[in-house]
Parts: C-alpha cells; sequence; structure tokens
C-alpha cells in the first residue's frame, strides 16, 4: 500500500528547517600549507553576520550564526551582548560558540588531556570562558573538539589522557547553566596519528553517558574512517537520546570541510532519513543541524548557499520515504521492494518543490540567482579595503 507523505506535509516540515552556518566559514581558509586570501572577506565578526544575513535572506533557513573563540573574540562581554543585538537587527540569532584549545603552542602535546597540568588549567580556564560568551549571547550550545592526541606509542598514558579529560568535561558541565549543554566531537585521526583522545562516536558517547543531560554527541559527517556507515551512528544517538547535532561536510580522501552533500548526496540522504525516522527532525528534539566548512578555493557566500541547498534537498527526499510501503516490504522479508522504496525517494527531484516552499515564504525561487543579482559580491569586494581580513590563519 502507497502511503507517500502528502506534499503539504512535507512542506510544512520543510519551512520549519533551519540549519546554522559557521563563522569562519565566510572567512579566509586553506590547507595546512596555505592560507587563501580573497577579495571582499569579512575583517571583523559584524562583517561575518552581514554576510550570515544574506545566505538567510536567499535561502529562508539559516537564521543562526556559529562563533568561534578566539577567532571572533569581543573585548567584554557587553562586546558580546553587542554582537547577539547587531545579529538580532539582522534577522539572525547567535547560535554554538566553538571552543579552540589547538591553535597555541602550549599545545602541542594537547589541551585538556595535556601532561602538564599548567596547560590543562590553561585550556579549562578558555572552556570556561566560553560558556561565559555563552551567557552574554543567549547560545546554547558549547562545541568542543579537541586535537589531542599522540603521534607515537608510549608517548603517553593513554588511560591517563581519558582520566585528565574526563575531570574537563565534568567541570564545564558543572558550569553550564540550566538551559546550555555541550557538544562532543570526535575525530579519528589529525592531527595526532597514533591516538586521538575523542577519536569516534562510542568515545564521545562513553563520556556524554557519565556526564548526564547536558552533554551529548554531535556528529561531524567528515571526520569517519572510509566505508563508516554514518546512518547508523545517527541511529544509535538518537534511539539513546544522545544526539545533540550535526557538522555538515563533505570529505573524498581523508580531511574533511568541503561542502555538505558535494562528496556523496545518497549519503546525506540515508543520515536525514535516520533523522526523520528517530524523530530528530521534529519540534522539540534538540538536533542542531549545523555547517562545519571551509571554503579555500570557491566563494564564500555561494558556497554556504549550496550547502544549505543540498542539506534541504536531502531532508525533502528524507520527508518524501514512504514509511507504510517501507514497513510492508521489510514485514515481508522483500529486501529488493524495501531497497527501490528508498531509491525511489533519493531518485526524486525535489527541487520544484523547494521553489515552490521558498516562493511560499516571501523569497526567490533561486536562492543562488538571486544572491548573485543582488550585487552583495560586489559590494564587499569594494568596500572591505584595508584592514586584517578574518581566518584562521595557518
Amino acid at each position: 500500500m502507497t502511503t507517500r507523505p502528502d506534499v503539504s506535509t512535507v512542506k510544512a516540515a520543510l519551512k520549519t528547517q533551519a540549519i546554522e552556518t559557521p563563522s569562519w566559514a565566510y572567512g579566509n581558509s586553506g590547507t595546512r600549507f596555505k592560507v587563501f586570501a580573497q577579495p571582499g572577506v569579512p575583517r571583523t565578526p559584524r562583517e561575518k553576520l552581514d554576510d550570515a544575513a544574506r545566505v538567510h535572506e536567499h535561502t529562508g533557513v539559516a537564521p543562526t550564526v556559529a562563533l568561534h573563540i578566539p577567532w571572533d573574540k569581543c573585548d567584554s562581554s557587553d562586546g558580546y551582548t553587542e554582537l547577539a543585538k547587531y545579529a538580532e537587527e539582522r534577522g539572525l540569532r547567535l547560535g554554538a560558540i566553538n571552543s579552540n584549545v589547538f591553535q597555541d603552542d602550549d599545545y602541542k602535546l594537547g589541551s585538556v588531556c595535556n601532561p602538564d597540568p599548567a596547560v590543562r588549567r590553561k585550556a579549562l580556564d578558555h572552556l570556561l570562558e566560553c560558556v561565559d560568551i555563552m551567557d552574554a549571547t543567549g547560545s546554547r550550545d558549547l562545541k568542543l573538539w579537541f586535537s589531542d592526541g599522540t603521534n607515537y606509542p608510549g608517548q603517553d598514558d593513554i588511560r591517563a589522557r581519558q582520566d585528565r579529560l574526563a575531570e574537563a568535561l565534568a567541570a564545564v558541565c558543572e558550569r553550564l547553566g540550566e538551559n546550555q549543554r555541550m557538544l562532543i566531537e570526535y575525530k579519528f585521526f589529525e592531527p595526532a596519528f597514533y591516538t586521538m583522545d575523542v577519536p569516534d562516536w562510542g568515545t564521545a558517547y562513553a563520556h556524554c553517558l557519565k556526564l548526564g543531560e547536558k552533554a551529548q554527541v554531535v556528529v561531524d559527517t567528515g571526520h569517519h574512517a572510509p566505508g563508516t556507515n554514518i546512518e547508523f551512528i545517527v541511529a544509535l544517538l538518537l534511539r539513546e537520546g544522545k544526539l545533540g547535532g550535526f557538522d555538515f561536510n563533505s570529505r573524498f580522501y581523508a580531511d574533511d570541510d568541503l561542502m555538505a552533500g558535494a562528496a556523496d548526496p545518497f549519503q546525506l540522504f540515508r543520515i536525514m532519513y535516520e533523522v526523520v525516522r528517530g524523530g530528530g527532525f521534529d519540534s522539540g528534539s534538540g538536533v542542531a543541524f549545523m555547517l562545519d566548512q571551509c571554503h579555500n578555493i570557491e566563494a564564500k557566500i555561494p558556497a554556504i548557499i549550496r550547502s544549505v541547498m543540498n542539506v534541504q534537498e536531502a531532508t525533502a527526499k528524507a520527508l518524501l520515504v514512504d514509511a507504510g510501503a517501507l514497513g510492508e516490504a521489510q514485514a515481508a522479508r522483500d529486501v529488493l521492494a524495501a531497497n527501490a522504496v528508498l531509491m525511489d525517494a533519493y531518485n526524486t527531484d525535489v527541487r520544484p518543490l523547494l521553489a515552490e516552499v521558498r516562493e511560499e515564504i516571501g523569497i526567490d525561487a533561486d536562492p543562488m540567482a538571486a544572491y548573485h543579482r543582488s550585487g552583495w559580491a560586489q559590494k564587499i569586494i569594494d568596500e572591505r579595503v584595508g584592514g586584517t581580513q578574518a581566518g584562521w590563519g595557518a
């Protein structure tokens, strides 16, 4: 029996979608060898918000912007309050606060897992500072990624490093406010090549279990070994109530940061299907949908718009899966029929549907064309002359 969702129901769901863009994606970035500068790149957090407002204006689904500290550092707590007000005036809100305990020389042997207690204290103080910033901006999420690890067997005590990590996470969790939470990210290698202290979802999940409700796992779609079944991880974390959010990006061989859906759009669809299936797209689920990307050779704003559109398309296809037909095929042990239900949804051209959704919320049906017609790209090149461009400075 065909029970494909009603188009109006799918449209209504798509209109509730919210995708957070990262402030750092608007700045200069590159490989570990070179940062490539582009004309018109923001010089201040406010200019990053100006660009983010254009993305939201043309897509209608990017209302929040994640900050990265110290890349978006203000001089005082009042500065963050004013930045939040500036965002609000542009139809935006400040989202997750991302910590940075990987760029200082002191962190060569790790941050919160470092064998030196003075370095661990410095790293913890920064994480607690980020919670102070959350208080000033009204942010819900503190996103934690640690480059901590070792390069050689015997370099440090693996178990002791987990003890140090647990101690730091507990201290941060204790500092969080009632409506705040931490999202723990993982990466199976790089920059450490022998052990990473948070190498996988299981390690992050184990720490989150001990920390309680305020700690959840964030799934970066680029941070997995080749062939990893990411949708399985998503399904399990949703089932356990521990999926805090996503960092959407793509990767081919080893590193991440390419546009979401660029490498394997079918994988992105499969992930979003598990999100829909597991209730992660429902109102009140708490799952945060964020981009985490660096656009090294492509124009920044159009690349972010494209990523947002790719996530929208994967979501629309996931919402179109005929759950009734799929359930019947699975119950009948009909392997081919069950697979065909998913493939039917994936092969649907949802671009006309999304164009209708955009027109119904009062924006242009084609976000990319609308951006190019806006003249914003040339405007920022002409006006952003002098000063120091934003970037992560590798």
